[in-house]
């Protein structure tokens, strides 16, 4: 697919796939005459990546961690570097801190959308019954 149907699909702008291309995060394979080809399964990597850049990951850490991306795969790391398992134990816990914020606010707003239909229902029988009357 071209860059244009994978911005559809994947709603993230050519521009951004673009940044990704020179990131490393994206590779599309190029046509004779230079287009880029991107493959189907790059609409659920890009959904990945921009949720990982939402989340605050930076680029640099996610290029380390798209082996994880293509579930299932074993995960194989050559060197392992004390420090980026530190960066990715803080990031992952922030991350985590993020979603019980966010489970809290969705379930606040829930209740809030409850008692909005509650109150609702309650006008609505009231005024039901005085035109009954």
């Amino acid at each position: 697919m071209r860059i244009g149907e994978l911005e559809q699909k994947s709603g993230v702008p050519a521009r951004m796939l673009r940044y990704y291309e020179e990131q490393g995060l994206v590779t599309p394979r190029r046509l004779s005459n230079g287009y880029r080809e991107y493959d189907e399964y790059l609409v659920d990597r890009v959904g990945k990546i921009r949720g990982l850049l939402d989340a605050g990951i930076p680029t640099r850490i996610i290029s380390l961690i798209l082996p994880c991306l293509n579930q299932p795969q074993t995960v194989v790391v050559d060197d392992p570097d004390p420090g980026l398992l530190v960066v990715l134990q803080r990031e992952r816990d922030r991350m985590t801190e993020k979603i019980d914020v966010l489970s809290q606010n969705r379930d606040a707003i829930t209740r809030y959308i409850q008692a909005l239909e509650a109150a609702s229902s309650a006008q609505e029988g009231a005024t039901s019954d005085r035109k009954a009357s």
